[in-house]
């Protein structure tokens, strides 16, 4: 077949972004749409072009948050900054951020954490009925989801959760995005006959991977869900030893039973589709974690199975580098486990690295491996001890501006600790990167989607 110009490649993904309602009309534009819908190519716009729309966007955005969110606000007056202040560019780095644990930091109690996201949530909130005199908080999400937002969670080692409420738009722009970035990356490989392999179904869990990976099923002719367990907030804070009572504890190791028996099923199902994948001669995408396809390495080399995907297979990876308590894969190592077990190159297996909190997700270039920065819609910062900027080329906290979230300020001081460098030192994309291996800050625990699901369909018993 022969192969697209990009203008052609991108213009297709973009037909079925309108046809499945994720392009918001033009007519109805704010700069928080402009900095996803006009680059063509999210990684190699000018930097010039680029710092124009993202500059503009975030003093919308933070505008916008300023004025419409209770917490935000009273965060903005007490760090004396006002959207008057950021005049210029160089202004960007005086908007107050907000430290990720504060999505942690809510009350137990159902109707009280039904009004802690009330006020974390920006502008007005549709009409929200709870149902319940006494919710618990899966309720109250349940709630609060049916009236038209979406609570999107993720969590950690401690099994709490952060939890960010997203409204239609802040979701739109979100998946797209996404979206957008990978397909852009892994060009020109996307076709739309393709299979898609995706670990979790995404209408069975309120995690911000499952949610945003939504948009990824109307990308392919074909997709395959490895597990439809409904996987509620519960579940995700007893698979991370979050039980607090001797029920829950019981309860706890009967999910952790039935988790067992259905990875069982997932490595079966897995390898059948991808002996047939093969045999028909189909391009396959592998939307995985990384924990999981080194549990199914491991089966195949007991097993003496592989295959050869060499021209018609892509991985694309969300993180959790952990494949156990105590060890974790390096990328290298990984990539050439796949290759080994798959055929697959490492130009095609591609790690993908957001967070709940984060609107959008930065994706690894096939010639480095370095992590891009959608940068129309990011401002990346790296902090020091006393969080304040440091420059490129140096190792702290990471910290972002994200200009496209209108239900919450994504001003975020992460946990992670990464290296920021200006720009690729591999690829002649023109944009900031931040080197791969990413760790967690020293004092801060594991988190994310990908670390939940480890420990809820991990091969060993931990």
């Amino acid at each position: 077949m022969e192969e697209k110009g990009f203008d052609e490649y991108i213009g297709e993904f973009d037909k079925i972004m309108s046809e499945k309602g994720y392009l918001i009309p033009e007519e109805k534009w704010t700069p928080q749409d402009e900095v996803i819908y006009v680059p063509k190519d999210p990684f190699r716009i000018s930097i010039k072009d680029a710092e124009k729309l993202r500059f503009k966007a975030l003093k919308y955005s933070f505008s916008h948050h300023y004025s419409n969110n209770t917490f935000y606000n009273k965060l903005c007056k007490e760090k004396g900054i006002k959207p008057e202040d950021i005049k210029k560019p160089e202004d960007l780095v005086k908007i107050p951020l907000v430290p990720d644990k504060f999505f942690k930091d809510y009350p137990e109690d159902g109707r009280l954490f039904a009004i802690w996201l009330s006020n974390i949530y920006t502008g007005r909130l549709p009409d929200i009925y709870i149902r319940k005199k006494r919710p618990k908080t899966e309720e109250v999400i349940d709630d609060f989801n049916t009236s038209g937002l979406t609570v999107t969670l993720s969590s950690g080692t401690s099994g709490r959760h952060t939890f960010i409420p997203r409204d239609g738009d802040t979701i739109r722009r979100g998946s797209y995005s996404i979206a957008k970035n990978i397909i852009a990356m892994i060009y020109p490989f996307w076709q739309r006959d393709m299979v898609m392999y995706k670990q979790t179904d995404p209408a069975g869990t309120n995690l911000w991977v499952g949610k945003s990976g939504t948009v990824l099923v109307h990308l392919f002719k074909e997709t395959v869900v490895g597990t439809k367990i409904k996987i509620t907030p519960k579940m995700v804070r007893l698979s991370m030893g979050g039980a607090k009572n001797p029920i829950e504890r019981i309860e706890a190791i009967i999910i952790k039973s039935v988790a067992k028996r259905h990875r069982e099923k997932m490595i079966e199902d897995f390898l059948s589709l991808l002996q047939r994948v093969e045999k028909d001669g189909r391009k396959i995408a592998l939307v995985v974690q990384p924990s999981f396809m080194y549990m199914i390495m491991r089966v195949m080399g007991e097993k003496g199975i592989s295959f050869d995907l060499s021209e018609n297979g892509a991985v694309i990876t969300g993180g959790g580098w952990k494949i156990s308590e105590k060890d974790r894969i390096p990328h290298q190592r990984f990539r050439d486990k796949v290759k080994e077990y798959f055929g697959i190159p490492g130009e095609r297996i591609l790690d993908i690295y957001g967070m709940v909190e984060c609107n959008t997700a930065m994706i690894q270039c096939p010639e480095g491996h370095y992590l891009h920065i959608p940068y129309t819609q990011m401002y990346p910062m790296v902090l020091d001890e006393d969080l304040e900027p440091k420059g490129y080329g140096e190792v702290g906290r990471f910290a972002f501006l994200e200009a496209t979230a209108s239900s919450y300020p994504s001003f975020i001081i992460s946990g992670d600790e990464v290296k920021l460098l200006e720009h690729c030192p591999v690829c002649d994309r023109p944009g900031p990167v931040l080197e791969p291996e990413i760790k967690r800050a020293k004092g801060e625990e594991i988190r994310g989607c990908a670390e939940e699901m480890r420990r809820l369909f991990s091969i060993s018993e931990e």
